[in-house]
């Protein structure tokens, strides 16, 4: 049986690979002693490089895997020349039908052996967050894939006049490397290894990220590390939590036997899971006929089931961990994804509709006070079930109540023009507005007081523009009677409405055209004013709620976040108790909190609880 070259293994587990092939070249008795220390530190540096980013890592690995595929392609076409020219006949599948044929169960057996062959390779298909499509498509048919060739190629024309050895450890890849270049090759060897660990890493990344992006996984920590390629990631908890289980099967296999039985059979499930979703891709995306989806996976199934039945036999020799990592990551999505789902069924379901809000009146029932009262919520529409609670249960609330959802969305940046969607909930008199904050990944959140300054003026420039036509910045929204407006950031619309605070000097701020003023009430604590262009004049409605909504600026902002707690009602099952009061509760006690909670100042923030009874 041909062995694989250590570099093209599926995960960083199989580093410590390329070190007992030295066995085959030296016989030290304590090198044992040696590989497993080298292998895990190798292991944590790799893990250490992450946070530099793929497009950085990347550049440093390329040359590596560029030397490494050259030399076994070069190896490759030495061996077919000097030992057997005629072993291209072996690309033939008839040699395959005829090595099963006649070695029968032991032939099935060596399947799973066969497929570490193979394996790595297909890894790049797991890093297209992280790279192209094209540049993959170009790298493995033009090099990857011929280099691979080549070089099993050359191996079995080494075996096919050196198959009869006393000492079988010997049958491998370096034993067919020319002697005096088996030491620059293991070199090169080791370093390709660690390229080829990389892949494992930058796919369980992606991986992670659109689980998380599904509501399928605990909210992490997600850095973007390129400006320019959305896909290339960094998740700090993740990477650490990977370095400890790679090291933990490492340190406690001691065995490239079962390592290889373990990454063989996650392997061939990936593979076999991606055939049976291809057919679905064929009959609903591409609409082709359901016949010719049942013919792809027949076809490739069949030969995906083989190797898979042969890789299954060895789940007591270490095939047993790739399956037992999945229950356990299985039984995580699940839990969180019930538990999420379940929060926003009872967000849904108890939203406050706007007849309730109507009903209270302007007062809301309760003492208007003085300042702008900001409820943090995930609602992009409604008002959700925390503010009823708060309500409810105090008997005082701000004169100017904002309802503000912060958003990320997947581009690099989003424009200053574009920054906020501002809308009024209820009529006028009532001062309440929704404002959906939206940042782009690569953007930095401002600091709470020039937040808090474009707040303010993005609602101030929506009651200004309500009195005027409706232009090219106002989207078609109509959700409970709300119209979204995109207003932006003060300094995105210079010719509409300023906000000057304290000593700034306001009258740079909107160019030539003459301006007027609103000023504020006498002995205020903070000043503030408005500056409105000249055209068009503001009616009486719009001048009073512009001051009061001065007034509420002058008189200070406060943070109120909702803080959900989910449990099961007292009549649930008792699957759905454990699942909702333990599973689902210890992972939202572990897990990164929304990424605004952060940036808010706690001296002006009120936390309100709720238990969600679902």
């Amino acid at each position: 049986m041909v062995s694989s070259p250590p570099q093209f293994r599926f995960s960083q587990l199989y580093l410590a690979l390329s070190f007992p092939c030295l066995k085959s070249i030296i016989n030290l008795n304590n090198f044992a002693d040696v590989e497993l220390p080298v292998a895990c530190f190798i292991l944590v540096c790799l893990f250490a490089l992450q946070h530099y980013g793929t497009h950085r890592v990347g550049f440093l690995f390329a040359p590596i895997v560029v030397t490494w595929l050259l030399c076994i392609s070069s190896i490759g076409v030495y061996n077919i020349i000097h030992w057997n020219p005629h072993v291209y006949q072996a690309l033939s599948p008839y040699y395959m039908y005829k090595f099963l044929k006649k070695t029968q169960r032991g032939g099935w057996m060596s399947l799973g052996g066969i497929l570490l062959c193979i394996t790595g390779s297909e890894a790049m298909f797991a890093d297209l967050g992280h790279f192209s499509q094209s540049s993959i498509k170009i790298a493995f048919t033009s090099v990857v894939y011929p280099s691979l060739i080549l070089a099993y190629m050359g191996q079995a024309a080494y075996l096919s006049k050196h198959h009869i050895i006393e000492s079988n450890y010997q049958i491998g890849f370096y034993v067919s490397v020319p002697e005096r270049l088996r030491w620059p090759v293991l070199a090169i060897a080791i370093l390709a290894a660690v390229v080829g660990s990389q892949a494992i890493i930058t796919g369980t990344f992606s991986i992670i990220k659109q689980c998380s992006a599904l509501g399928c996984f605990p909210r992490v920590k997600i850095i973007h590390t390129s400006s320019k390629m959305h896909g290339q990631i960094y998740i700090p908890e993740i990477n650490w939590i990977l370095m400890l289980l790679c090291l933990a099967v490492t340190i406690g296999f001691r065995d490239t036997k079962r390592l290889g039985n373990a990454s063989g059979l996650a392997v061939i499930t990936v593979m076999l899971v991606t055939t049976c979703l291809m057919s679905l891709v064929i009959v609903l995306c591409w609409n082709q006929s359901i016949f010719l989806a049942i013919c792809f996976i027949l076809f490739f199934g069949a030969i995906e089931a083989l190797y898979f039945s042969a890789s299954l036999i060895k789940f007591r020799e270490g095939a047993w961990v790739p399956i037992v990592l999945s229950f356990v990551f299985m039984v995580v999505m699940y839990v969180w994804h019930y538990g999420t789902l379940k929060k926003y069924e009872f967000d849904v379901q108890n939203k406050v509709s706007i007849n309730w809000l109507l009903n209270l009146g302007p007062s809301l029932g309760i003492v208007r006070v003085r300042g702008i009262g900001l409820v943090h919520t995930e609602l992009v529409s409604g008002i959700p079930a925390i503010f009823s609670h708060f309500v409810t249960n105090l008997p005082a609330f701000h004169q100017v109540l904002v309802f503000l959802c912060i958003k990320s969305v997947p581009v690099p940046y989003v424009q200053p023009e574009e920054r906020f969607l501002v809308g009024r909930i209820g009529p006028k008199e009532y001062r309440i507005y929704r404002c959906i904050v939206r940042y782009g990944y690569h953007d930095i959140q401002k600091d709470d007081v020039e937040f808090e300054k474009d707040l303010v003026c993005s609602i101030a420039e929506l009651i200004r523009s309500e009195t005027m036509e409706p232009n090219g910045r106002v989207e078609d929204l109509q959700k409970e009677d709300e119209k979204m407006t995109v207003v932006g950031t003060s300094s995105a619309h210079a010719e509409g409405v300023q906000i000057c605070e304290e000593d700034e000097d306001f009258t740079d701020i909107a160019g030539s055209s003459e301006l007027k003023e609103i000023q504020s009430p006498v002995y205020p604590r903070k000043r503030v004013r408005f500056v409105l262009p000249e055209s068009p004049r503001l009616d009486l409605g719009a001048r009073a709620e512009l001051q009061e909504l001065m007034e509420a600026r002058e008189a200070g902002m406060a943070f109120i976040l909702g803080h959900s707690y989910v449990k099961a009602k007292r009549q649930s099952s008792l699957i759905k108790r454990l699942v909702i009061n333990f599973g689902y509760d210890f992972l939202r006690r572990n897990s990164r909190g929304p990424t605004y909670a952060s940036s808010i100042p706690h001296v002006s923030t009120l936390e309100v609880g709720m238990v969600y009874l679902v």
